[in-house]
């Protein structure tokens, strides 16, 4: 009733205004404000009527996404997210169509393998356009059978068995790592020189990211800086990426302009070095590879061999661009997150050091994957700075299907909502991890002295289901296996190899575009293991 009041006053105005103009400067001037108007009374009746209303947040959300796009480019989305929901509860309202969930119990339901909760248009700007047509990453695929379709023919390759299959390529990487920190900064007998394991984690990620992938590295640790700027750049699209995200269109309006484009310019080396791979393996020109150890081009070019109706030439590229730009920046983060919380918890680093040394790996090489990942206290730190710090500290939205979703506070959000579970907020729920849920303490993923076996396993169990770090259900993070190698890989060989001492430690995070957090330096000096 008071909406058809509003429309009534609002139309009886409307008349009144126009009947009094006289000259065309008044009916322009009258005609502006009459848009204006209507423009202003559109978005009351949309607030109005929403059936959103009941759901608390900030006010200026239930109005407009710029309220997210600001909270994004400011830098603090993990931790405005995590503060919202300390305010208003477990379900908070940060668009006019978008709710945000700190439900764990839902990740099965939103998250699950049947896809029916389909992903919304907050991941379009991860996408082309391509001869006209709108073409999406295997990340950013909306629609569930499509996804399903691109990857069944290189799903195999994500096995842990076929991580293992290149691990010799990440040896590779990993000693020549070792081998510059040892020229670099293991001078003298001192080994006084700071190294930032920020930096150099980074390097790494990315020599390693292409080792895997085309069987060479790209040079940034042999060269020890960005080169030819293809880190910068993919922090300036890691920037990009995530503000469009809160307001889709407006990728459209500067990336995908087709009169002017606006945006983060393209991957053009990236793009070359997976062409001219490409050409090259075809060719039998390939000096780099090595039949007997597989690396990923050929994954995809056997994937194209076996499934040509659905992998063609331009999919092996897609494939390697998105595991090299979505894999190198993530296991960089992962790697200096850990390292940074544990050197910040000298009993936590003392116990890690005591741990990995015990096991008695070669000094010289590279840590074994299936041997370290037997290592209960390096999983349980490893997890653990995962759990604090996701990679993506934002809400994974999907869009609620016909039938609706009941909460478990008795609410009911309706169909076509987009909703979402933010890794950096479940990661800190009290109900599954405690009160201590925002301190970093590993022994949490341990039994505890005196805790039996099945009261363990429940617990765990519940902590594990609420791990978000890597996505969930059938959008999981299809390189997850090579993610968790590579960190357990490094983290072991450094602290096995090293003596390390925390020189100036990082005293506040960085954001790595919205979501992202990265320790501003990691400042050290290394030794050899005097024993």
């Amino acid at each position: 009733m008071e909406l058809l009041k509003y429309l009534f006053a609002y139309s009886r105005s409307t008349v009144l205004l126009l009947s009094r103009v006289k000259t065309p400067f008044e009916l322009a001037g009258g005609l502006v404000a009459v848009g204006f108007a209507a423009l202003i009374g559109w978005q009351i009746i949309a607030w109005a009527s929403s059936p959103l209303r009941k759901f608390p947040g900030p006010f200026l959300a239930g109005w407009t996404n710029l309220w997210r796009l600001y909270t994004a480019w400011s830098g603090r989305y993990p931790h405005k997210m995590l503060e919202l929901h300390k305010q208003y509860g477990p379900v908070v309202r940060i668009g006019p169509n978008t709710l945000v969930l700190d439900y764990p119990e839902l990740i099965r339901v939103i998250y699950g393998t049947d896809g029916k909760y389909p992903k919304t248009e907050f991941y379009r700007s991860s996408s082309a356009i391509v001869n006209g047509k709108l073409q999406y990453t295997l990340f950013a695929e909306p629609d569930h059978d499509e996804h399903s379709r691109v990857k069944r023919p290189i799903a195999k390759y994500y096995t842990t068995g076929a991580t293992l299959a290149v691990e010799p390529h990440m040896d590779r990487a990993i000693t020549e790592f070792c081998e510059q920190l040892d020229q670099r900064f293991v001078s003298g007998p001192s080994g006084a020189k700071q190294c930032d394991l920020w930096k150099w984690s980074l390097y790494l990620a990315w020599d390693l990211s292409s080792a895997i992938i085309f069987s060479r590295r790209f040079g940034y640790l042999n060269k020890g800086y960005d080169f030819d700027n293809t880190i910068k750049l993919s922090e300036q699209i890691g920037r990009y990426f995530p503000l469009v995200a809160q307001m889709p269109f407006l990728d459209f309006w500067l990336d995908k302009n087709p009169i002017v484009k606006i945006g983060p310019a393209p991957f053009t080396g990236l793009t070359r070095l997976a062409v001219d791979g490409l050409a090259a393996r075809a060719q039998g020109k390939d000096k780099d590879f090595d039949p007997k150890i597989p690396d990923y081009l050929q994954h995809f070019i056997d994937s194209k061999l076996l499934h040509p109706e659905v992998v063609h030439d331009g999919t092996v590229i897609a494939y390697a661009m998105v595991q090299i730009i979505a894999g190198a920046d993530s296991s960089a983060v992962t790697i200096s997150v850990i390292l940074h919380y544990a050197m910040r918890h000298p009993s936590v680093f003392q116990k890690l050091v005591k741990e990995i040394r015990q096991a008695d790996f070669n000094i010289e090489l590279p840590v074994p994957y299936n041997e370290a990942r037997q290592l209960p206290y390096l999983d349980a730190v490893c997890r653990e700075a995962a759990r604090l710090q996701p990679i993506l500290g934002t809400q994974l939205e999907r869009y609620v299907p016909a039938e609706g979703l009941g909460l478990p506070n008795g609410s009911f959000i309706p169909a076509g909502t987009a909703v979402g579970i933010n890794p950096y907020v479940t990661g800190r729920n009290k109900d599954v991890f405690g009160e201590d849920a925002e301190e970093f303490r590993p022994e949490r993923w341990l039994q505890a002295p005196g805790e039996d076996e099945a009261t363990f396993t429940l617990r765990l169990r519940k902590q594990t289901a609420a791990d978000l770090s890597f996505g969930a259900g059938s959008r999981i993070c299809l390189g997850k296996n090579l993610g968790v190698a590579e960190t357990y890989k490094v983290v072991s060989t450094l602290l096995n190899r090293y003596d390390i001492e925390l020189s100036e430690p990082a005293r506040k995070w960085v954001m790595i575009g919205a979501y992202m957090r990265r320790p501003t330096n990691l400042l050290v000096k290394l030794k050899l293991r005097e024993d």
